[in-house]
């Protein structure tokens, strides 16, 4: 299949609607069907200000990043986008072309079908 590769990327005690924002960020692509999503603690890195954190234990407990990613269908990701919008949640993110698949898929796999995104056959 053609979609996206879809990451974002967030502070670790960033909040949303009341809750961590990797949280509700999981929470809400579930609830809009996307077929799954996964949270990574960052080891280090830094951002627009150009400080660098890294993770040492207790120092910087809920300073240190996390990156959210989905690889979703293009329909999919405009959806997930959209909400955020709606939502006025701030978070930078990638959005990055992807092709995917599942190797020996069974025949309740919705990757199955044969087809992209878009609807054309994958065959």
């Amino acid at each position: 299949m053609e979609g996206c590769f879809l990451r974002f990327y967030l502070h670790e005690n960033q909040r949303s609607h009341g809750r961590l924002t990797w949280e509700w960020l999981l929470e809400q692509a579930n609830k809009l069907g996307i077929r799954g999503g996964t949270a990574f603690h960052a080891m280090g890195g830094f951002g627009h200000h150009h400080h660098l954190m890294e993770d040492h234990f207790f120092e910087l407990a809920g300073k240190s990043a996390v990156e959210v990613e989905f690889v979703v269908t293009r329909d999919e990701s405009a959806s997930l986008l959209a909400l955020l919008h709606r939502e006025k949640v701030r978070v930078f993110y990638a959005h990055i072309p992807a092709r995917f698949g599942v190797v020996n898929p069974d025949g309740d796999d919705p990757l199955e079908n044969g087809k992209t995104c878009g609807g054309t056959p994958t065959h």
